[in-house]
């Protein structure tokens, strides 16, 4: 195993330039530079980004989520609060985002404090994902141990059925999170190793830009 990963081509890829010199005063107005980019370039699925929390125990979890919004207070995604990240959430509202475009050696991290959303909020945003996603959030319950893969198939069947019958139907347990940042670093990889790292770090109302050490 350790040859055939030894083997496998790393920054292959003709890479995109970026001058850390260049870039506007908010991590925001970058990371809409850079998604931009990343779909005019074909990343897959560009808005999933890993999302990670902590436990009660103080261990760490770690999973890929889709992005619902970026704007100039934070990242959003949502969940249900009974879900293992929800509770989490509760528990501890530290967070952390990566987003990796791998097509272009790049990759975006950030450091903050998950906010939830008001009911309204949540409710508007529940309603506006797609009827799947409807259904498979209706159907809750996730992270549980499943017995019975039927017994998925029913629920699923079951909640299809509601939502059928209401289109406003809307699942009290989900919740719209900002990811608030407290750092927001970019990082543009280079076939030398000769990384670029541009941080943003929150200092009083505005940011402080940092390069770093690859």
């Amino acid at each position: 195993m350790r040859d055939l990963l030894r083997d496998l081509p790393v920054f292959a890829q003709q890479l995109p330039d970026f001058d850390p010199q260049d870039v506007p005063g908010d991590p925001f107005a970058l990371f809409r530079q850079w998604l931009t980019a990343a779909i005019d370039a074909g990343a897959v699925e560009p808005h999933a980004v890993h999302l990670a929390t902590v436990d009660a125990d103080g261990r760490p979890d770690l999973r890929v989520v889709i992005l619902r919004d970026v704007d100039a207070t934070g990242w959003q995604v949502a969940t249900s609060a009974r879900s293992a990240k929800g509770r989490q959430l509760a528990g501890n509202p530290y967070a952390a985002l990566n987003f990796h475009w791998r097509e272009q050696a790049r990759q975006v991290r950030v450091r903050g404090v998950a906010e939830p959303a008001d009911a309204a909020t949540n409710r508007e945003d529940f309603l506006s994902r797609s009827p799947g996603s409807r259904i498979a959030g209706l159907a809750g319950r996730q992270s549980d141990v499943l017995t019975d893969r039927a017994e998925l198939d029913r629920e699923f069947a079951r909640q299809r059925e509601r939502v059928a019958a209401d289109p406003e139907l809307a699942n009290p347990d989900h919740v719209r999170y900002t990811v608030v940042p407290e750092t927001v670093e970019f990082w543009q990889g280079d076939p030398e190793r000769r990384h670029t790292r541009l941080r943003y770090r929150r200092t009083g109302e505005g940011w402080t830009r940092e390069l770093l050490w690859p």
